[in-house]
């Protein structure tokens, strides 16, 4: 599906943390290519998917702080 998109989504996102961001990244391009897939399975090992539960269980990570990056690129 490519990273374009990906860039675009993440130019108004900044979690604070450069890792996070990468992460971030990461796991909207693994969805992007397998939106109708569980979370184990669109990101295709053990690591990645514990990697994205680790994510998503960081206190620094929050809806609104992701959905920043969506508005703005949607404006």
């Amino acid at each position: 599906m490519g990273q374009h998109w990906v860039n675009e989504e993440m130019t108004g996102c900044d979690l604070g943390d450069a890792r996070l961001n990468q992460r971030l990244a990461v796991m909207l391009e693994a969805l992007g290519d397998r939106p109708d897939k569980s979370l184990p399975t669109a990101f295709q090992d053990w690591a990645n998917t514990k990697a994205a539960y680790r994510f998503f269980a960081n206190e620094n990570v929050s809806e609104d702080k992701i959905l920043e990056g969506h508005f703005a690129a949607s404006a």
